[in-house]
Formats: structure tokens, sequence, C-alpha cells
């Protein structure tokens, strides 16, 4: 494996390492957080705090490991004289800067400003020809069976949280509104990890693109080699 194969790895090594077992964590402490709330379960009571302290470092770290993924695809890519590094740099340190500002404002009209402005972030860093979607049409399977809309997905979910805590914390309706959110969360999680593999063993390493860009795809074909 040549150094841009380890780049590419990255992605799944951080999600795997990283992310799926601090969801594990979170969904747990969630659910005795719920438990101990509705059911008067005898659980200790710094398991809410807890929940959030872990979900927003989880929520952000979703965002952080996309950011990551986009950064590599893109750049190994790009050409050495595009003209579109300089203004594709400038999105990814503005999408990365939004987030920090995400973490750190208090009031409600801030939280929805940088939400927003670090999710559309990732969409124009994600619309670059760069980026493979396997479909762009909500209205074809591939679109729902693709593990780069279900990341986009996942980080609006986890922007939300993000954004909405002191709102889901003191309301009983916005609390509802993040359980439901957050179960779509787990089984788009769920997809990802389904997607994400698949997408493993379509990838080639760097040495054998020149050869496999010689197939043809739609009839699995390709040339023969030569001795």
């Amino acid at each position: 494996m040549q150094t841009l194969d380890w780049w590419l790895l990255l992605h799944p090594v951080l999600a795997v390492v990283l992310i799926y077992p601090l969801l594990g964590v979170v969904l747990r402490l969630g659910l005795q957080a719920r438990q101990r709330r509705v059911n008067r379960a005898k659980l200790p009571p710094t398991t809410g705090r807890e929940h959030n302290q872990l979900g927003q470092w989880l929520a952000a770290a979703v965002v952080v490991v996309v950011l990551i993924a986009l950064a590599v695809v893109i750049s190994s890519k790009q050409t050495a004289d595009s003209s579109r590094q300089l203004p594709l740099l400038l999105a990814w340190l503005g999408t990365a800067t939004s987030l920090v500002a995400l973490w750190r404002v208090q009031s409600a009209g801030l939280r929805l400003s940088f939400s927003l402005i670090t999710w559309c972030g990732l969409l124009a860093l994600g619309a670059q020809p760069e980026v493979f979607r396997l479909s762009d049409n909500p209205l074809e399977a591939a679109f729902w069976q693709s593990h780069y809309w279900g990341g986009v997905l996942v980080c609006g979910l986890m922007l939300f949280n993000l954004a909405a805590w002191p709102e889901i914390q003191r309301h009983l309706s916005w609390r509802r509104l993040h359980i439901s959110a957050n179960v779509l969360a787990a089984l788009l999680f769920l997809s990802q990890g389904i997607s994400g593999t698949r997408d493993l063993l379509e990838i080639p390493l760097s040495w054998q693109q020149p050869f496999l860009q010689q197939c043809n795809w739609a009839e699995r074909i390709c040339p023969p080699t030569q001795h």
C-alpha cells in the first residue's frame, strides 16, 4: 500500500475505532437516562450529564470524521495547478470553524445559524465531482444506498443534537423530537456500516486504478492482461 491508500483508510479507521464504540456508550447512557426519568430506576444521577457530554462529543466527532474524509478524497484527486484549491480550502476551513463556533455559542439563534452553516458547508464540499455518490436523485433507490448521502443525513441529525441540546433538556416536546431523531440516526449508523464496508470492497489500491479505469463496468469486462 502507498501513502495515499493509508490516507484513504483514515476515515473508516476513525469510524471503527472512535465513532461506533462511542455511539454504543451514548446509546446505553441514553437508555439509562430515560429509565431513570420515566421508570424511576435506581441509576446514578450523573447518567444524564454523562449522556449529554458524550453525546456532544459524538456529534462533533462524526462531523470531524466526515470533514477529514472529504479533505482526503478531494485533495487526492486535485491537480497541482487547480484554480479550485483555494476556494475549497476556504470552504473546508469555514465549515470547521463554524463547527467550533457551534460548540461554544450559547444563544439559540447563533446555535441554529452555525449548525446550518456547518451542514451547508458539508453539502458544498460533498457536491464536488471528486466525491463519489451513487446518485443525486432522491427518487432513485441508489440515492438511499449511497454512503455519502447517508453520512450527510447523519451529520444533519448530529448537528441538530448539538444545536438544540439546551432546549432538549428543558422541554418535553424537544426531548421527544430528540429521541425520534436519534432512533433514525441509529438506523442510519447501521446502514453506514453496511454501505461503508461495501464501498471498501469497490475502492481499488492506487496502483491498481490505471488498469481498472480501462474496464467496462456496465458489462463487467476488463482488458486482458499482458504477459
